[in-house]
């Protein structure tokens, strides 16, 4: 040891860049002896969640493998920093039961019986397939729908270069209704809290370990307490992050809007407020309330106004619905108006995505933004838009012509995103059919709803014609496709990644690690799958040969987009792409490449990411440009249009862009909830949850004032179900897995592998004296699941709750299909619509290539909870609503662990009455949707107006 410091100092926390082309460590499974060990080291980006941290791949010289990986220092979100998900990777990409060749079914869907085909064979078939379609004037039969993105517009630009309305994706599962609140205030649909400079952090919801973006924004709240800010966080369940926070408030589910606007109650009553910034940034004179129209009145006459509009909000009144004191209401308010500026917070699942009414928690705490003029400040709230950067590529298509109607139906003309889950439901109505329909790291089987009802679509080809499931990993949904195409982990595809992570604007370049790291050594590849484990294929390289595919000889239109800029007439490569856009679009960074005498492709290819501005605040007051200011005139409520478009706001004489809202200003009242049929709530509003005590109440039976069947439905029980009436919280997060894209690591899943039900100890009395371990049964809306009881005190009282991420399964037993995260099932149609599911057998240790899968240890793959829930499609925001009212009983000797029950027939009229809470479309004008309401991929305005001939009555 003599060439080693006795202090220390000889220790790195991470190989400097200077080091990186040749990286020694001493091998640990060699010792004592000193055996060296030389890798390459390759940045790229985590898969594992949406944060997108930076990935540093150790590649083995010698073997020419990847040993592991670890955090890159040099990306400017993660900051060299992982959580549990990026170093397992190394698990995904050696995982001995992965799909490494293109598969093509043999025999009916869902037999499971697969032949390995070629990736020629795959372009030709769905070329001539989705060819035929559009050329017979069926372009929207073909589909692309996404889970997790992982990468920035590509597909965008692809579909547009189709000219078909043809991107779904899973948000309105996800996070649509937290997004539909936060657009109403200021059109950017997320948030993006400068955690590292509050002075106080209210999360609602369990962010700090496992929310959206948590790794990244965990980081920065850590940053903000250890300066001294304070924490709150408002959630049934004491998650780690509530257990280190300075208040938790454990909300009735639902609730938590009643909770938010007593403190802003508090801080109108107490003046508090940030006078000059309401003043200045909302647009209160478009107020209407109580017979109150502010237009022509002053603004002091306003505010006694929504003084008294908010003045049942008492905190005794929150207390009464919520459970939270009132005296802590009172103080956590008063410590947020003390905070001012430097008031940050983040609701994104949770409240927002559990309940009917979800976004009304978002526009309520907004309004406490509003209040104390944090928003775009230091420390306070700001916008993702003003924290994300998505640069341009060489050549935009035209925006697409037409509008399907399976994406965005006339019945949610305020839906955020494609009521993605609907699909079965809409496919089993007749409104259409799929040609060709690709699933994207993607798994609704599993993931959403009401999963038998989309096997049931899966399964007829005259709805489905063609499917095929791109998939890094097995999936349930796989099980019912025609292909199953394997697509690459982190360190096998080229993408672009950039988060709101921070207060600061960058982005991040994925790439394929194998194949850099080869054709650093002289060898050359037409396509990663020629690089990558098998022929494991990147997205970018498929998607650009399947639109040569579609249109060979270029007459189409489509080729045209897919060709180099560089070289005329030939497919465009990935460093062709890639180069272009760190060329031309991204600000800066040729003049740091520059500096090191690289390219900047290269410069990416070393570093990994790019920090691109730090200058985020208060965009909303920069000036309009010169240009946009000639020729524009002022309309009377001071909005600036040039040519009938909004391009700024008169604040204080001076022309400044605003924000993208039709007023310009933060909309504290929308005249878009009056213009299309929602009038009671154009302020922030209390709205009842469908799991609100008054509909338990009516569920079992009862009356309640407080039910009021124009917003919220009624539950109707199959009438084999017993036991108690809960709410059960379905969808908070473990901190080491990620929806199924997980599944294949056998870290993290020796880590977490069981969902069991949480309970109070109080309700565990209620039902029997029930203790951790005992089996309970869990009755939904259309049939039930079967798990095991785990009694806390982590838990209010009057719900239940289970995670996501467990209950993967497969139909048979030796397909070697992540068996370590899985349970070999009993899968039964034994009626029409009636399914039945039973575990035969969990996990078990197995012979592999990899030796440590005879070392397994656990039994259990948790329970498929997702699959026994009805769809409940909110009427405003579309999304989802998880949170489930369910009755819990002991089991029975006949039930078993895992066992699941679902009538599909009774979720299809569940649908149904969902979908009557609904206010359909037209809006004014004609129009399917407002103007300034932004779409994934957004087709011509014209398309935003309904032709006569496609009413359909209400």
């Amino acid at each position: 040891m003599d060439d080693f410091k006795r202090d220390g100092s000889h220790l790195v926390s991470c190989a400097p860049v200077e080091k990186w082309d040749d990286w020694m460590e001493y091998d640990p499974e060699a010792w004592p002896r000193r055996v060296e060990k030389h890798y390459e080291l390759i940045p790229t980006i985590c898969f594992n969640c949406e944060s997108g941290c930076g990935l540093l791949a150790y590649v083995n010289k010698e073997t020419w493998e990847v040993d592991k990986f670890e955090g890159n220092p040099k990306h400017p979100a993660s900051r060299g920093r992982l959580c549990a998900k990026g170093p397992a990777t190394i698990n995904q990409i050696h995982d001995p039961d992965r799909i490494l060749y293109p598969m093509k079914r043999v025999g009916p869907r869902g037999g499971g019986q697969w032949a390995r085909v070629t990736w020629d064979e795959v372009l030709s078939e769905f070329g001539a397939r989705i060819r035929k379609a559009m050329q017979e004037g069926r372009g929207e039969e073909v589909m692309y729908h996404v889970g997790r993105p992982g990468h920035d517009y590509i597909m965008e630009r692809t579909l547009q270069a189709w000219g078909i309305d043809g991107h779904n994706s899973h948000t309105n599962i996800c996070s649509s209704s937290a997004r539909f609140g936060y657009m109403l205030w200021h059109y950017a649909d997320r948030p993006s809290p400068d955690h590292e400079n509050a002075r106080f952090i209210l999360l609602l919801s369990a962010h700090l370990e496992s929310g959206h973006y948590f790794n990244p924004h965990a980081q920065r709240i850590i940053d903000g307490k250890m300066a001294g800010a304070k924490l709150a966080v408002m959630d049934p369940r004491l998650s780690n992050t509530a257990s280190m926070a300075d208040y938790w408030m454990p909300t009735y589910p639902g609730t938590e809007a009643a909770v938010l606007l007593a403190m802003a109650k508090v801080i109108l009553d107490e003046n508090r407020f940030d006078a000059a910034f309401v003043k200045n940034w909302t647009n209160w004179e478009d107020i209407e309330a109580d017979g109150f129209k502010a237009q022509g009145q002053t603004f002091e006459a306003t505010i006694e106004v929504l003084k008294r509009h908010y003045a049942r909000f008492t905190p005794e009144f929150a207390e009464k619905e919520s459970g939270v004191k009132a005296e802590h209401i009172v103080k956590v308010a008063r410590e947020i108006a003390e905070a001012g500026s430097r008031f940050a917070s983040h609701l994104w699942r949770g409240s927002a995505s559990g309940n009917l009414g979800g976004w009304q928690p978002v526009r309520a705490l907004m309004l406490l933004h509003v209040l104390t003029g944090s928003v775009g400040t230091k420390g306070g709230h700001n916008l993702n838009a003003w924290n994300k950067f998505v640069p341009k590529t060489f050549k935009t298509p035209s925006p697409q012509k037409r509008w399907n109607e399976l994406l965005y139906p006339q019945e949610w003309p305020l839906c955020t995103h494609e009521m993605s889950f609907l699909l079965p439901h809409f496919l089993k109505e007749g409104r259409g059919r799929l040609e060709a329909y690709f699933t994207r790291v993607f798994n609704p089987v599993w993931t959403y709803p009401d999963g038998f009802s989309w096997i049931e679509a899966l399964r007829d080809e005259k709805l489905v014609g063609l499917h095929g499931a791109l998939t890094p990993t097995w999936n349930e949904t796989a099980w019912f496709a025609d292909y199953v195409l394997p697509v690459g982990m982190s360190s096998e595809r080229h993408d672009l990644m950039s988060q709101e992570s921070y207060a600061g604007r960058w982005i991040g370049f994925r790439q394929p690690v194998l194949r850099v790291f080869q054709e650093k050594k002289g060898q050359k590849f037409e396509y990663s799958y020629q690089a990558n484990p098998g022929e494991v294929w990147e997205e970018d390289e498929f998607w650009i040969s399947l639109s040569w595919a579609i249109d060979p000889d270029g007459s189409m239109g489509i080729r045209q987009w897919f060709e180099s800029p560089y070289r005329p007439g030939q497919k465009i490569t990935m460093d062709e792409y890639y180069g272009w856009i760190f060329e031309n679009s991204v600000p800066g960074l040729p003049e740091a490449a520059k500096k090191e005498d690289l390219t900047p492709l290269q410069y990416m290819r070393k570093y990994g990411a790019f920090e691109v501005t730090r200058d985020v605040y208060k965009l909303n007051e920069k000036p309009v440009a010169a240009g946009d200011l000639a020729g524009s005139k002022t309309e009377p409520n001071g909005v600036v249009t040039k040519d009938s478009k909004p391009v700024g706001v008169m604040v204080d004489g001076e022309a400044v862009v605003g924000y993208n809202t039709p007023s310009r200003k933060l909309e504290i009242f929308s005249k878009t909830m009056v213009d299309w049929k929602w009038p009671e709530f154009a302020l922030p509003e209390y709205y009842r949850s469908h799991i609100d005590r008054a509909a338990q109440a009516v569920a079992a039976g009862e009356t309640a004032k407080d039910f009021d069947p124009q917003y919220m439905p009624t539950v109707e029980w199959p009438k084999e179900a017993r036991g108690e009436i809960f709410t059960l919280l379905p969808i908070f997060r473990l901190p080491v897995l990620i929806h199924t894209r997980t599944g294949n690591s056998k870290m993290l899943y020796e880590i977490a592998h069981k969902n069991p039900l949480w309970v109070n100890p109080v309700e565990a009395k209620r039902l029997g004296n029930i203790r951790t371990g005992d089996l309970l049964k869990v009755h939904t809306e259309i049939g039930f699941f079967v798990l095991h009881a785990w009694v806390t005190e982590g838990l209010a009282p009057g719900v239940v709750a289970c995670s996501h991420h467990l209950g993967r399964w497969r139909t048979n037993k030796d397909d070697q299909l992540e068996r370590f995260s899985s349970a070999w099932v009993d899968l039964q149609e034994v009626g029409k619509g009636q399914w039945k599911m039973r575990q035969i057998e969990g996990v078990k240790p197995y012979e592999s290539a990899d030796p440590e899968t005879k070392r397994v240890w656990w039994n259990d793959a948790g329970v498929h909870q997702d699959i026994t829930f009805p769809v409940h499609p909110d009427p405003l925001s579309g999304m989802h609503c998880w949170h489930q009212m369910v009755r819990v009983e002991r089991a029975s000797p006949e039930d078993r662990y895992g066992d699941i029950f679902v009538d599909t027939n009774l979720s299809h009229a569940v649908y149904l009455k969902w979908k009557a809470l609904a206010r359909p479309a037209p809006g004014p004008g004609n129009l399917r949707r407002p103007l300034w309401f932004p779409r994934v991929v957004r087709p011509v305005e014209s398309a935003y107006y309904f032709g006569e001939e496609e009413l359909k009555p209400a």
